[in-house]
């Protein structure tokens, strides 16, 4: 039996991932959680093989909670989202798999089939070198040991020396940040406006400003982030705004609520 444990903060998705489950007969779920505190106490007390673990939740998000459970007790872990901007091909090159939601039967099949494969050979220590590719990409410090990464990944801010993950139709783009010029936002989707093209990200703003440094990338407008040195020089414009210019020639208004924005643009 593989034991498993179901982590996601929303009572639906937990529901619908264990009727899923409940059609394959090797799979005994040990437990359910809603947040990342339960999940780490969940894990250190039933000892699952097998995790499925939400990205987004309140609190804990999911790099979090794993970052927070010791390394000789981690499961296999699957990674669930809704958003398939959560760096994909990292998905796809380090964790065992990750799923979208709604989550379909078919790459559920495909998931457990992984697992079994997984478990099958026993090798903890491949899985956890799979983690720390992850966790290495996604902080931009390929280098790190698994416990160093596990500490620190995540909470640091990306800059203009790292890169961004972007999902562009079937394909993932690593787009490097220094080349990002600025980002406006259109509905649920960021543009990102670098030298070479424009790209379009499934997110919203908060989300994408969570993601970079703010002294880096400060938010001058309700709806734009700049890369703080690509600007050149200001304007005053009326009301206490401003225009910034950029060194490609283009201006934008840095409008009165961010003015305590413009000490990182000197």
């Amino acid at each position: 039996m593989i034991r498993t444990l179901i982590v996601d903060d929303e009572p639906l998705a937990r529901r619908g991932l264990e009727l899923r489950l409940a059609e394959h007969p090797d799979i005994q779920i040990v437990g359910q959680c809603g947040d990342g505190a339960s999940a780490m106490k969940a894990v250190s007390e039933f000892a699952p093989d097998l995790m499925f673990l939400d990205v987004q939740m309140p609190g804990l998000d999911g790099f979090a909670t794993l970052r927070a459970i010791p390394v000789p007790q981690l499961p296999l872990t699957v990674f669930c989202t809704a958003y398939d901007h959560y760096a994909i091909r990292a998905f796809e090159a380090s964790a065992v798999d990750y799923l979208l939601k709604p989550v379909e039967d078919s790459r559920l099949h495909q998931a457990l089939f992984r697992v079994r494969e997984e478990l099958d050979k026993r090798d903890s220590g491949r899985h956890c070198e799979q983690l720390l590719r992850l966790l290495g990409d996604l902080s931009g410090k390929p280098s790190l040991t698994l416990e160093e990464a596990l500490q620190g990944a995540g909470e640091r801010k990306l800059g203009p020396g790292d890169r961004l993950s972007i999902r562009d139709g079937h394909r993932t783009v690593r787009v490097d940040l220094a080349t990002v010029r600025w980002v406006d936002a259109a509905g649920d989707y960021m543009c990102i406006h670098t030298d070479a093209e424009t790209f379009v990200l499934r997110a919203t703003m908060r989300e994408l400003e969570s993601r970079l440094d703010p002294r880096c990338f400060p938010r001058v407008h309700r709806s734009t982030l700049v890369n703080a040195r690509r600007v050149v020089s200001l304007r005053p414009h009326l009301n206490g705004e401003q225009f910034l210019a950029l060194d490609c020639g283009h201006e934008i208004k840095l409008s009165r609520s961010y003015r305590d924005r413009l000490e990182l643009l000197k």
